[in-house]
This record gives C-alpha cells, structure tokens and sequence, in this order.
C-alpha cells in the first residue's frame, strides 16, 4: 500500500511516501534559520511557514519517489502533539487530498510514529520491546507489546531532555537549535570538569526531570561570569554527560525491570551522537539488541508518519474527516 506521509507538528514541514515497509521518497523543508533570531519557534510563523512550504514539499516527495497523486492509496498525518496551529496545516492538507482522490486518510501519534521509524529498517525490532522516546517535548519510556499496545513507563515531570538542551544552549550564548550545538561543542570539553547533578538518578520510579539540571547551569553561567568563554566547551560537555547518565540510567532500569531485551531509541535526542555510543556500550554490557533509527529518521520526518500510517491503515483503520488536532498527550 503506497502511503504519503505528512508531518507539520513544530518547525519541519515533511512529506514522504512508503509502499508497505519500504521507504520511496522523504522530504524535509526546515524552519531553523527563520527561527533562529527569536531563540525559539515562534507557533504563528511556523504555522504560516508550513502552509507555504507543504505543496512543495509534497510534491517534491512524489517527484523524488517517481509516482503521481493517482497512484497513493492512503493519506497519514500527524494529528498530535505539536504546536497546535502547526498541526491542523498538515491534518487539513491530508484530509483535503484524501478527499480529493477518495481514498483513505489516518491520524497518526507523532510519539508513536517516532517508534514506527524503526519499521523501515531492513531488520526492524521484534515485539514486544523497550520503547524510550526523546525529543524536545518527550522523554517518555514504553513497554511496547505491538504497534497499537503500548505501556507508558515513565514520562518527563517538567522539561524534556531536547528542551533542556535548547534552554541551556540559549544560557551558553549558542544559536537556535542547542541540542546540536551542544553536542559539536561539548567534543571538545571535559564532561568531568563540572559536578553537575543527575536529577533522580536514585528514584524509585522510572520518570525524568531534566529542570533541576537546567537551574544548576544557569547557576554556573553566572558563577562564571567572564570567564564563561573560556569554560564553555567544558560545561557543554558536563551538560550533556549529565543528561546521557541519567537517560542511560533509564535504559538499564527499564530493561531490568521489564525483562525485555530489545531497546529501541528514537526521537531528535535519539541523534546525539555521544548518546549513541553511550548506548551501544550498555547494549554490549547488559546483552540487549539496540535498535536506533539513522539520524535522519530520529529528528522529526514523514517517513516515521506514512510508516505510523501504513500499518494502521493495513490494519483497517480510517480516520474520519471531522477528526481533531490535539497539541499535548494527556498524563
């Protein structure tokens, strides 16, 4: 079944076709540079932004993939969470074309769909597996019996781990995006050069909290005061250890916990490239099977939306066309 996938929940305006299993085509127009002078994404223009950029980019997809509009037999659209003007641009898009060519149309989890990604790897994960999500609004652990049966383990209490490494990005006078910033400059710092927490690294409970980290830098930066840039490199990669213990911590945990050895990573966070490495030590350690999607399907992409859609619709399933956007997961 040949699937286009569209995916507008923040700043990527994507578009990407899968016949079943195998990807065809995926297209990513990025917002970063028209953000980038506010320190953040502004909702509105990302919003506007995505109604300029999506017929383009759909259209590119298709020319990529070599296939006209005729020949796609279902429609997936991110229908949640995001920015929620951002969202109803791709859900609206997907519920017009699918109309147009009276052809089905699925709204799809933008979490889930993040674990979909691994359903177009050649040797994808086996169920059930643990699941560990980590982008710039989750840090969300899963027990995964199938596509459509997942248990929430643990979830973030405040800030994600992808938003704190944005928050402190902005504290080390990085640009917009930090997570990658961090990461380019923490490969030249010493990650033991300051004694930054690991918040709730003792807990019984599996859930994250990265807000406590995030404070313990800021006090820092102003400790340091001039001589910030000097330290820079240094408390990056501090920042960054910080964050990769506590997430490796999860991993381990969860694994013992759930008896489960198959891990699988996905999410922006996911393409930290020490994180990565981090991970495939604790697979070798403790004899579990690592799944991690390439980069470019662990940032945010239509392919992990039409794979997300693909099964869903193969399933049966259909959204109709009155179905709502939401912009957060209820906890």
């Amino acid at each position: 079944m040949i699937v286009l996938g569209i995916e507008t929940s923040c700043d990527e305006t994507a578009a990407a076709l899968v016949d079943g299993r195998r990807l065809l085509s995926s297209v990513v127009a990025s917002q970063v540079e028209d953000h980038r002078k506010y320190g953040g994404v502004v909702p509105e223009i990302a919003s506007r932004l995505h109604i300029q950029a999506a017929l383009p980019v759909i259209s590119a997809a298709l020319e990529r993939a070599g296939i006209g509009p005729e020949q796609v037999q279902g429609v997936a659209a991110t229908r949640g969470p995001g920015l929620i003007g951002a969202v109803l641009v791709g859900l609206s898009l997907a519920k017009a074309f699918a109309a147009a060519r009276e052809i089905p149309m699925i709204g799809v989890n933008h979490v889930e769909a993040h674990l979909a990604a691994t359903l177009l790897l050649d040797d994808p994960p086996q169920y059930p597996y643990l699941g560990l999500v980590i982008s710039g609004g989750h840090s969300d652990l899963y027990v995964v019996r199938s596509f459509e049966q997942t248990e929430l383990l643990a979830k973030t209490l405040d800030d994600a781990a992808g938003e704190a490494f944005d928050k402190v990005g902005q504290m080390l006078g990085l640009p917009y995006p930090g997570g990658p910033e961090i990461s380019r400059l923490a490969e030249h710092g010493d990650p033991r050069a300051f004694a930054l927490p690991r918040p709730r690294l003792r807990s019984k409970d599996l859930d994250f909290s990265f807000s406590g980290l995030k404070t313990d830098v800021r006090r820092t930066v102003q400790a340091l005061g001039d001589d910030l840039a000097l330290r820079r490199a240094d408390l990056a990669a501090s920042f960054e250890q910080a964050v990769i213990d506590v997430l490796i911590d999860r991993a381990r945990r969860g694994a013992r916990d759930t008896g489960l050895n198959t891990l699988v990573v996905s999410g922006g966070v996911a393409a930290n490239r020490a994180l990565r490495r981090s991970l495939a030590e604790l697979a070798q350690a403790q004899g579990l099977r690592l799944v991690l999607p390439p980069i470019e399907l662990c940032t945010d992409n239509a392919a992990m939306v039409a794979a997300a859609g693909a099964v869903l619709l193969e399933a049966g399933r259909r959204s109709e066309p009155d179905l709502d956007a939401f912009a957060s997961l209820a906890r």
